[in-house]
């Protein structure tokens, strides 16, 4: 194992396992058909993927990762039937899409790298990186930035992170096939719309429903993105200009362990304890709803 891959394969194996499945027990109605079924059954259609990144490269593994590969695409094809019921385009719901159509991006970059297929001429270490990215950015920052969109008194700057959020991830992507400058501006619109989620993570905070280890969790996620995200701004303008800037070890050290377990897993945590019962008739995820704080 290489020391970027000492970094990315655990981050990679909480993403699959858990952050996903705990995001998608957040996302409210109206849910297609076989939703509920492809939640519950996450944690185990995503073991084959985590036990195709503890292998070497091979036949297994790739085997392995077109497993997960199938079962993201099967959370993709949620998204459109999604649209179709609630026929909105509204910031949050757009986050919520981006969300559920991020994974299957990770899951393509995982069947290739496993396979040691240069997908569209990119290294292996970039498809590599690709699979954390499209769970934390891709995935969580979006669904995020949708539940924000939720809370009582999220208005124009939610609904701006809601859309920079989803669109940075898309632009970094789009950058990825055209040059480093326009992975840079991908950058720059992920990490304005990374800090608007910060910023109204610690409005959040402060509100009636927070109990202090749920405070605690949102400042920690908070804060943590505003870091990781300055370093991602850090390595897309050294990659452009020349200028000194982190390697990619260092930046899954870094960037990637803190958007991982400071971000993901303490926003989602944080978020699962304000979510109060839901109605089953909660008509989508950007409709501001009551928020309770449930018991540790």
């Amino acid at each position: 194992m290489t020391a970027l891959s000492a970094f990315v394969v655990p981050i990679v194996t909480v993403g699959m396992v858990w952050v996903v499945p705990a995001g998608l027990a957040l996302v409210e109605g109206p849910h297609p058909p076989g939703w509920d079924a492809l939640r519950r059954a996450w944690p185990l259609l995503a073991l084959p993927g985590a036990a195709s990144l503890w292998l070497p490269r091979s036949g297994a593994a790739t085997a392995l990762a077109a497993c997960y590969a199938l079962a993201t695409l099967a959370l993709a094809l949620q998204a459109p039937a999604r649209l179709l019921l609630t026929r909105s385009a509204r910031p949050a719901e757009l986050a919520v899409l981006t969300a559920l159509v991020s994974p299957a991006v990770a899951g393509l970059a995982l069947v290739a790298e496993r396979a040691a297929y240069p997908l569209f001429g990119f290294e292996l270490d970039l498809l590599a990186l690709t699979v954390p990215h499209f769970h934390f950015a891709g995935f969580a920052a979006a669904l995020v930035a949708g539940l924000l969109c939720r809370a009582p008194g999220g208005g124009p700057p939610a609904e701006a992170a809601a859309l920079s959020v989803p669109a940075g991830t898309l632009l970094v992507l789009a950058g990825y096939f055209v040059d480093d400058w326009a992975e840079l501006a991908g950058a720059v619109v992920l990490t304005a719309g990374m800090a608007a989620v910060a910023v109204l993570t610690l409005r959040e905070r402060r509100g009636p429903a927070a109990g202090p280890a749920t405070r605690l969790l949102l400042a920690v996620s908070a804060l943590v993105l505003l870091v990781t995200m300055a370093l991602a701004l850090w390595w897309a303008l050294g990659e452009a200009t020349g200028l000194p800037h982190p390697t990619l070890t260092w930046m899954a050290a870094t960037h990637g362990v803190g958007n991982a377990l400071g971000f993901a897993v303490c926003a989602l945590l944080a978020h699962r304890r304000l979510r109060g019962p839901a109605p089953t008739d909660r008509p989508s995820l950007g409709r501001p709803s009551p928020r309770t704080e449930l018991p540790a």
